[in-house]
């Protein structure tokens, strides 16, 4: 391969590339952006707590901090990677358009691409997060790759199928008597293990994330699938520019959140009060159900972003420059939370978690205006952007 170049195509053209569509690209920002939030709200227990990854409660929660705990899971849990996700598909579509605009083949560029998200995920997932979403993108991308001349109805009923498939055999482990917590006492005796091992330094985190593998990667037979048929939903609304003008399609927005609503928050509410993930009844509703809880937001967020353009403004930013700022998420919580910065693991309340979750986000927020105000990429963004087309992007505005 040869070695990265300067990009030579000058900035004219590289602003007009990006100003095509910029009011489709906005809101896609805009949403990529709200999703980053759901995402840091469903992934900070995990960083907060070692009793978070072995399902089970903090022993030392009351009834207040259990209500907190169980709203948060019923509103973020299952839903915020199916957004991330839906986006990921429709993502694939622009980058397609764009590859046949500028006449170059899309193949080989995307599998680079590819190939560079999943050693950033491997990275991440050792160093920061042992729940990396970032390698099961990179694998499951190029089964999207394969099927990227799928038509878009046909692209609703494989992942109406997958969705189907996957819920059923949950159901079928649920009825043989099957436990993803077989020995509550020894998951909290694991789960105080984990939190000491994250208060200590760097090298006991890493061997924790370590440790914890195996059992992510399980997690992944449930998450991956149901996020390739979010890719799909993502793949469809894509090729019918579905985002492109959002606010044209307010029935069928409005017919999101009367159907997403209602059966969303029902099936939530269902695998909250059931265990969450620690019950298979609870995972086999929420992968039915899940989904419509996320069309649900994702039609209240663009209807939003229609009558409110300033604030569809102030959060494409950090939609932007997503990849930065899903890994300076898990910065920042590694920093706060274990022996590497303050070491508050299992030290803080469930509000207290969601509060530092939310002022981490804020910080983003106003960290990626002032740096999108400059630069045309994050720095991940383009990091990835020279490896996938072998050149160095002009970084400055």
């Amino acid at each position: 391969m040869s070695a990265l170049r300067p990009d030579r195509r000058g900035p004219a053209l590289d602003m007009a590339a990006q100003n095509d569509g910029d009011d489709r690209i906005n809101v896609v920002d805009a949403l990529r952006g709200s999703a980053l939030l759901l995402i840091l709200l469903a992934n900070v227990w995990y960083f907060s707590s070692g009793y978070e990854f072995h399902l089970v409660d903090h022993p030392a929660h009351g009834t207040v901090d259990r209500l907190v705990a169980g709203a948060a899971e019923l509103l973020f849990a299952m839903k915020a990677y199916l957004l991330f996700s839906f986006l990921f598909g429709y993502s694939f579509t622009l980058q397609l358009d764009s590859a046949a605009r500028r006449g170059v083949a899309f193949g080989w560029s995307f599998l680079r691409r590819l190939s560079g998200l999943f050693v950033l995920g491997a990275l991440h997932a050792v160093l920061l997060y042992h729940g990396d979403i970032l390698t099961t993108y990179a694998l499951l991308g190029l089964v999207l790759l394969a099927v990227r001349r799928i038509e878009p109805r046909a692209a609703l009923l494989a992942a109406a199928v997958i969705v189907g498939v996957i819920a059923t055999v949950i159901g079928l482990a649920a009825v043989l008597g099957a436990t993803v917590v077989p020995d509550e006492a020894a998951a909290i005796a694991a789960g105080a293990r984990s939190t000491e091992a994250l208060r200590g330094g760097f090298g006991d985190v890493v061997l924790e994330h370590l440790r914890s593998l195996p059992a992510m990667l399980g997690a992944l037979a449930v998450q991956g699938p149901l996020a390739f048929a979010a890719f799909l939903v993502g793949l469809a609304a894509g090729k019918r520019r579905m985002l492109a003008a959002a606010h044209n399609h307010e029935y069928m927005l409005r017919r999101c959140e009367r159907v997403g609503y209602p059966v969303g928050l029902a099936g939530a509410a269902v695998f909250a009060i059931g265990g969450g993930s620690a019950s298979m009844t609870g995972l086999m509703v929420s992968a039915v159900t899940a989904p419509f809880l996320a069309a649900a937001y994702a039609a209240t967020l663009l209807r939003l972003f229609a009558r409110r353009p300033r604030v569809a403004d102030a959060l494409a930013p950090a939609g932007r420059m997503a990849l930065t700022n899903y890994l300076g998420q898990s910065l920042m919580c590694l920093l706060v939370f274990t022996g590497v910065g303050l070491g508050l693991a299992g030290r803080t309340s469930p509000a207290q978690t969601l509060l530092i979750a939310l002022t981490i986000f804020a910080v983003q927020m106003a960290a990626s205006a002032w740096w999108i105000r400059r630069f045309r990429y994050g720095p991940f963004e383009w990091a990835l952007r020279a490896w996938t087309h072998r050149r160095w992007p002009v970084m400055r505005r």
